[in-house]
C-alpha cells in the first residue's frame, strides 16, 4: 500500500480497530442474549422516532433542488453528462496524480486526483494553486462537470494537506482498451519501447510502441528532465489515461497517458548508449523471420547515400540492396557518402521495409575517423516492366520514357510518364526544383534517374496467398538534374503538317516543276501522319484507363462504377439474382485534413481504400466518387444478410487508426446499404438510395451502418449498429 493509501485509510482504520474487544464468555450468554434484545428494541423505536424523518427530509430537499454531496472520485466519474450538468457539490480527499502548471489550455490547468475509489480529472483556473505537485495530499471541493468528455471536478477550491507517494496500484489496459475510453482519467500502467520523443509546447511528449499498438505519453514538468536518452528503452510508465476528443461533438477520437514525471517511468531494458554499436546488419535481411526478435528495438544498417529529402527520406543502398528512413535530423549528406543508419524496422506502405524515427552519422573509416571517400551509387538502367518486377525496390534506377503530362494538384513536382505499356510518377519537392523543372515539355523523351518505390495491389496479394502483386511504381528524385531530356517534341504535330501540306497544295498550281518534291513530301507527311494517328490512338487507350481509375488510391472511378453497376442490374433482371450497394463516407475526415495537413488525408485515403479492398470479395467493384465517399458494388448477392456482413466487416476494417509520421491518425466511417432484388431497381434509385441511408447512419452517431428497405410509403426502416 502507499502512502497516499495509508493516508487516505488512516480513519477507516482507526473505525475498524475500535471494533475489536474482548470475546464473550459460555457464562455471559444470558445477560448478552438480554442485552442484544434491549438494543434492537431501542434501534426499531430510533428508526420510527427519528431516523423515518430524516429519510423523508432527505426525499423532500432532493425534490427541492437539493443535491448530495458526492465525496468519491468514483462516484464523480459515474455520473451520466445529464446529470454531472446539475452541478452536485464534491468533497473528496485524494492525491494528486498530475499537475503542469505551465501547460495550460483555454484558459485552465490538468489536474488528475485519485483517492481509494479511482481518479477524477479537476479543471484548475491557470495561475492557481501553482506551488501543487504530483504527490500533494489535498482537501477538495468543488461542483460537478459534464466536461469536453466525460464528468470532471470544476470551479476546485483546494486545501493542501501534506504529500504522500504516487498510488502502487494501477491497472494494466490493452492499447484497445485505452482507444474506447473505458479508462478515462484512471491511473493506468502501460509497457512498451519508446521510439521518439517529440517537444511542443515546452513540453515533452513520447511516443512509446506498446504491443498492440502506438501511443503517446505526455511528459509533465515541462522541460526539466532530459528525455532523449529513453529513445529505443524498454519502459513501463505509470499515469492517467486522457482521451483526445472531438470539441465539437465530444466524442474521442485516441487516447494518451499524462505522466506526472520520471519518477513514474521504470526502465526494463535501457536504451544503448551509441545505437550504432549494434553489428550492422545487411538491408536484404530487414523483416526476415531470422531478425524477428531484435526488430522491436532499432536495428542498425550501413550503405551509400543514394537520395535525401529535406526532412524526409533518406535512402541508402549497401551491397545487397536499398531501403529508406524517416527521420527528423536534417544534416545534410552527399549521394554516395557512407553513412549509419539506425530506426525501427517495419513494412511501408508499399512493398518495401522503411526505417522510421531513424538517426544517422557519417560512417567511420577502417582508421576510426570519418570522411570516406565519397562513390555514388551507379544508376541500374531498367524497363518499367523490370521495375515492377519489385527487384530494385528502393534501389537508384535509371529508365527512359516519354513525358505526357504533369500532377497539378500534388503539392511536389509530378510527372506523369509513359514507358512502353505502362505510365508511372517521377516526383519531386518542390523545394528541390529549379527553372529547368517547369520548361520539361509534355512529348519529350526523357531519362529519369531516382529510388524505384513500388506499389502492391493489397486486394491480389490476399489471394495471392501472401504474395505481393505490384500494380505501378513511383520513381523519387533528389534535383532537377536526376531529368535529362533526350529529345524534345518534334515540330512535326499534326496541325502543322496540315499547314505545310496547304501550303504545298498552292505552290502545285503556280510552279508545276515541283510537282514531283512536293508529293514526295506528302508522301512522307502522310506518313508522319499515320504514325501520330497511331500514338494518338495508343494515348486514349492509356488517358481512357486513367479515367476510369482514381490516380491517388487507384480504385474505380464513378463512370466505372456506373458501366458495372448497369451490368450487374441488367444480369440480376436476367437471372433473377439480387445485387446491393454501399455507399461509405469517412466521418470528420476535414479535421484530418486541418489537423495533420493534406499529405495525411491523402495516406487516410489510399489505406482506406486498400483496407476496402481487403474487406469485399474478389467480384465485388470498391470506387472512389470523390474526396472521401467510396462505393462498394456488391453483384450476386443472395440475401440481406450477405450484404448486412459485408457492410459489418467495412465498418471494422476501417475503424482502426492510421499511422502517420509516426502519429496515430483515428479513422471511422458510417455506411449506407441499399439492395435490389431481380433488377427492381435502377442504378440512379439505387444510388440515392444507398445515400440517404449513409445520411441516416451519419445523423446516428457514425462509425455505423444502416440499410435502406422500402415499406409503403418508400421510408428507411431497419437500421444496423456496430
Amino acid at each position: 500500500m502507499s502512502e497516499s493509501e495509508r493516508a487516505l485509510g488512516d480513519g477507516a482504520g482507526r473505525r475498524r480497530s475500535a471494533r475489536g474487544g474482548p470475546r464473550a464468555t459460555n457464562a455471559g450468554w444470558k445477560s448478552l442474549g438480554a442485552r442484544v434484545g434491549i438494543v434492537i428494541a431501542i434501534l426499531v423505536y430510533a428508526r420510527f422516532l427519528f431516523l423515518e424523518p430524516v429519510a423523508n427530509a432527505a426525499v423532500a430537499a432532493e425534490r427541492a433542488g437539493g443535491l448530495r454531496t458526492l465525496t468519491r472520485a468514483a462516484e464523480v466519474h459515474g455520473l451520466s453528462s445529464r446529470e454531472a450538468a446539475r452541478r452536485y457539490p464534491v468533497h473528496l480527499r485524494g492525491v494528486v496524480t498530475y499537475f503542469d502548471p505551465a501547460l495550460s489550455s483555454n484558459g485552465f490547468v490538468a489536474m488528475f486526483v485519485h483517492d481509494e475509489s479511482g481518479c477524477i480529472y479537476v479543471q484548475v483556473p491557470r495561475g492557481a494553486y501553482e506551488s501543487l505537485r504530483a504527490g500533494s495530499l489535498i482537501d477538495l471541493r468543488g461542483d460537478t462537470d459534464p466536461g469536453e468528455f466525460a464528468p470532471i471536478v470544476a470551479h476546485p477550491r483546494i486545501e493542501a494537506i501534506g504529500s504522500a507517494g504516487l498510488p502502487a496500484n494501477p491497472s494494466h489496459p490493452s492499447h484497445a482498451r485505452l482507444m474506447r475510453g473505458v479508462d478515462d482519467g484512471q491511473w493506468v500502467e502501460v509497457e512498451g519501447v519508446v521510439h521518439s520523443v517529440i517537444e511542443k509546447d515546452g513540453h515533452e511528449n513520447l511516443q512509446l510502441a506498446m504491443a498492440d499498438g502506438p501511443i503517446s505519453i505526455l511528459m509533465g514538468e515541462g522541460t526539466r528532465a532530459n528525455y532523449a536518452g529513453l529513445v529505443d528503452a524498454k519502459v513501463r510508465i505509470r499515469g492517467n489515461a486522457g482521451p483526445l476528443f472531438d470539441l465539437g461533438r465530444r466524442q474521442m477520437i485516441a487516447a494518451n497517458i499524462h505522466c506526472p514525471n520520471l519518477t513514474a517511468v521504470k526502465i526494463l531494458e535501457a536504451a544503448p548508449a551509441d545505437p550504432f554499436n549494434r553489428e550492422a546488419i545487411a538491408i536484404d535481411r530487414l523483416l526476415q523471420w531470422d531478425l524477428a526478435p531484435q526488430l522491436e528495438h532499432r536495428v542498425h544498417v550501413r550503405g551509400r547515400v543514394t537520395l535525401q529529402w529535406p526532412g524526409s527520406p533518406v535512402c541508402i543502398r549497401d551491397g545487397t540492396r536499398g531501403v529508406c528512413a524517416q527521420t527528423e535530423q536534417d544534416t545534410r549528406l552527399v549521394d554516395g557518402e557512407p553513412i549509419d543508419l539506425a530506426g525501427f524496422a517495419r513494412a511501408g506502405a508499399d512493398s518495401a521495409p522503411v526505417l522510421t524515427d531513424a538517426v544517422f552519422r557519417r560512417a567511420p573509416s577502417a582508421e576510426g575517423t570519418t570522411g570516406t571517400q565519397t562513390m555514388p551509387v551507379a544508376a541500374t538502367p531498367v524497363t518499367a516492366e523490370q521495375a515492377l518486377m519489385g527487384s530494385h525496390e528502393s534501389d537508384l534506377i535509371q529508365i527512359e520514357g516519354h513525358l505526357i503530362s504533369r500532377d497539378l494538384a500534388s503539392q511536389e513536382i509530378t510527372l506523369l510518364v509513359s514507358s512502353g505499356k505502362y505510365i508511372f510518377k517521377a516526383v519531386l519537392p518542390a523545394t528541390l526544383g529549379n527553372s529547368e523543372s517547369t520548361a520539361w515539355r509534355n512529348g519529350s523523351t526523357l531519362r529519369v534517374t531516382g529510388i524505384c518505390s513500388v506499389q502492391i495491389d493489397a486486394q491480389q496479394s490476399v489471394l495471392g496467398v501472401g504474395t505481393a502483386v505490384p500494380t505501378t511504381f513511383r520513381v523519387l528524385l533528389s534535383s532537377s538534374s536526376d531529368v535529362l531530356v533526350l529529345r524534345k517534341p518534334s515540330w512535326w504535330t499534326p496541325n502543322h503538317a496540315l499547314a505545310v501540306l496547304a501550303v504545298a497544295l498552292s505552290g502545285t498550281l503556280a510552279v508545276l516543276a515541283w510537282v514531283v518534291s512536293l508529293r514526295r513530301r506528302v508522301d512522307r507527311q502522310t506518313s508522319l501522319l499515320q504514325e501520330q494517328t497511331a500514338l494518338l490512338r495508343e494515348s486514349e487507350e492509356r488517358f481512357r484507363h486513367m479515367a476510369l481509375h482514381d490516380g491517388l488510391t487507384g480504385l474505380a472511378t464513378r463512370l466505372l462504377l456506373q458501366d458495372r453497376l448497369e451490368v450487374a442490374l441488367e444480369n440480376a433482371r436476367r437471372g433473377g439474382a439480387g445485387l446491393a450497394v454501399l455507399m461509405l463516407d469517412l466521418d470528420r475526415f476535414k479535421q484530418v485534413n486541418d489537423t495533420f495537413g493534406h499529405p495525411a488525408g491523402d495516406e487516410v485515403l489510399r489505406a482506406t481504400a486498400t483496407r476496402l479492398t481487403q474487406a469485399v470479395r474478389a467480384s465485388d467493384t470498391v470506387a472512389r466518387m470523390g474526396g472521401d465517399e467510396f462505393v462498394i458494388l456488391l453483384p450476386d448477392v443472395e440475401d440481406l444478410k450477405t450484404a448486412e456482413a459485408i457492410a459489418l466487416n467495412i465498418v471494422g476494417a476501417i475503424s482502426m487508426p492510421i499511422l502517420f509520421a509516426g502519429h496515430p491518425i483515428p479513422v471511422s466511417g458510417s455506411v449506407g446499404v441499399c439492395t435490389a432484388w431481380a433488377g427492381e431497381l435502377d442504378a440512379e434509385s439505387m444510388l440515392r438510395n444507398a445515400d440517404a441511408a449513409l445520411y441516416r447512419a451519419k445523423g446516428h452517431g457514425r462509425n455505423r451502418f444502416e440499410v435502406f428497405a422500402r415499406e409503403s410509403g418508400g421510408v428507411m426502416q431497419a437500421i444496423q449498429l456496430i
